[in-house]
């Protein structure tokens, strides 16, 4: 199983650069940001800052949307930086929430999103693309190659995930639901007569190592938040039922509104509605033996990837504990 860390890019972008350097060291494989250009800076700046500043890990928005830039400009991002630093970029992309909400704007439709998947893809690995009626083609572009992950979680986006994408990112570490998510996926992929077990399955969640855990379900209970956005417009879609496991819909009953100023921070003011119970299932808690439990569980499911959202106030003991004590566990072992 690969390990990825999830930043916010906060200035000052030199301190993203440094923990980046810093999971690279310990061995990560990726590094992911958000990508909501009103509450944070731009996210493609500073990777530029990370892949010069580093030699092998990968980055990549998560998530990144069909609505805040044209498809050929994201496009066009990745390619460039491809070109520059040989093809170590990745593109997560959904329907956006806090990017497009900020704007005073819903999240595009699975329509847009399917199209933006397409365009992007097809550009940034040098090949021509039907785009607003006119074929595009980057001339430029070398070799280039580039992999989309969609995030989803309702019935419709998982189906697209299955049917499109390179990978599906899932937004919470509960091995139940991530179990009927991935199924879901894989069996979209198997009616669109593409082979399941090419589509690689990354889970995201909040990580915190060690023993107090009132204190860690405080700095992560954000998380529970975040998803009920997700979550609840799957109810306002699709019914109470939403076509999703219960646990995943029934805890929103008590959301009411969200901050956007907020978004993503510990200590949200606007997530008391999130129960203990959400925080651990949705979270990775606890010492280093509940890490690696969860982790193994997940990694038995087909996750590729586990992708650390390090929005807390133990960040670099966190990266320290994963990178000295969780990635040599999970590694595997090579026959003398």
């Amino acid at each position: 199983m690969d390990l990825g860390v999830v930043f916010q890019l906060d200035p000052p972008a030199g301190e993203v650069v440094r923990l980046a350097r810093l999971a690279e060291g310990y061995g990560f494989s990726h590094v992911w940001t958000f990508d909501s250009h009103l509450l944070w800076q731009e996210p493609f700046v500073v990777y530029s800052q990370i892949l010069a500043n580093t030699s092998r890990v990968t980055v990549g928005p998560m998530v990144t949307n069909p609505g805040t830039r044209d498809a050929s400009v994201t496009a066009s991002l990745f390619a460039t930086l491809n070109d520059m630093f040989g093809n170590r970029t990745i593109c997560g992309i959904g329907r956006g929430d806090s990017a497009l909400r900020t704007l005073g704007l819903p999240p595009g439709s699975l329509a847009d999103l399917r199209k933006c998947v397409r365009v992007i893809r097809e550009l940034a690995n040098g090949r021509p693309v039907v785009h607003n009626g006119h074929e595009l083609r980057f001339p430029w572009v070398r070799d280039g190659r580039l992999e989309v992950w969609v995030a989803a979680y309702g019935p419709r986006a998982l189906a697209l995930a299955g049917e499109v994408g390179d990978g599906y990112i899932l937004q919470l570490a509960d091995p139940d639901i991530a179990a009927w998510m991935i199924d879901a996926v894989r069996s979209a992929a198997r009616r669109a007569g593409r082979d399941p077990d090419a589509v690689k399955f990354c889970v995201a969640a909040p990580a915190y190592v060690g023993d107090d855990l009132a204190h860690q379900r405080e700095q992560t209970r954000w998380f529970g938040g975040m998803v009920g956005n997700h979550v609840a417009d799957i109810v306002a879609r699709y019914g109470a039922g939403g076509g999703v496991p219960a646990a995943l819909t029934d805890y929103i009953a008590g959301r009411r509104g969200y901050d956007y100023a907020e978004h993503g921070r510990a200590g949200n003011r606007h997530t008391s509605f999130v129960p203990d119970e959400i925080v651990d299932r949705f979270c990775v808690l606890g010492p280093v033996e509940a890490h690696l439990s969860r982790l193994r569980a997940l990694r038995d499911l087909g996750v590729d990837q586990f992708a650390i959202y390090l929005q807390h106030d133990d960040k670099e003991h966190t990266l320290a504990a994963y990178g000295e004590h969780i990635l040599p566990a999970l590694a595997p072992t090579v026959p003398a």
